[in-house]
């Protein structure tokens, strides 16, 4: 009985895996694209902080996407992070927007790829 749940445990982990992967470099672009739209400083960094760890995310986790683009993006969202936590809202929206174009590449290498 006792392998029995284990064995249905593991499956249901590795099941809930597969169920709920997100498509990090997809949910970093709608962050950075929130980053690039914000009105104020504060909501800058917040959507840029997530949109990079998505990033980062993505450069480990994804096998198909490339890389250069991700870590262009990345610069470009720390960048937005750091101006935003200056409070400079148009620089920081301008990296936001940068990073929208990375990443955007990022994913169209994966498409162009498969």
């Amino acid at each position: 009985m006792r392998k029995l749940s284990v064995i249905l445990s593991g499956l249901l982990f590795i099941s809930a895996n597969y169920v709920f992967a997100e498509d990090h470099p997809k949910v970093a672009i709608e962050h950075a694209k929130e980053a690039a739209n914000a009105s104020k400083p504060a909501d800058v960094v917040h959507h840029a902080g997530a949109a990079l760890e998505h990033t980062l995310t993505a450069a480990v986790s994804e096998k198909s996407v490339t890389k250069n683009h991700l870590n262009a993006g990345a610069e470009e969202l720390e960048q937005a992070i750091d101006h935003g936590n200056l409070g400079h809202l148009d620089v920081a929206v301008s990296h936001s927007q940068a990073a929208v174009e990375h990443l955007s590449a990022a994913v169209e290498s994966k498409k162009n790829k498969k």
